[in-house]
């Protein structure tokens, strides 16, 4: 679920190359990744 897009006050979707801030839902098992984490991805 994205929470925010970096750098952009109004911007309500992202672009390719935007960086946004997403929390993890899902998870697949034995990955670094837990649920709920709040981590920054780029599109």
């Amino acid at each position: 679920m994205c929470i925010r897009v970096i750098g952009a006050s109004n911007y309500r979707y992202a672009h390719i190359g935007d960086v946004i801030v997403v929390v993890i839902k899902e998870v697949m098992p034995n990955t670094s990744l837990e649920r709920s984490e709040v981590i920054k991805v780029v599109i």
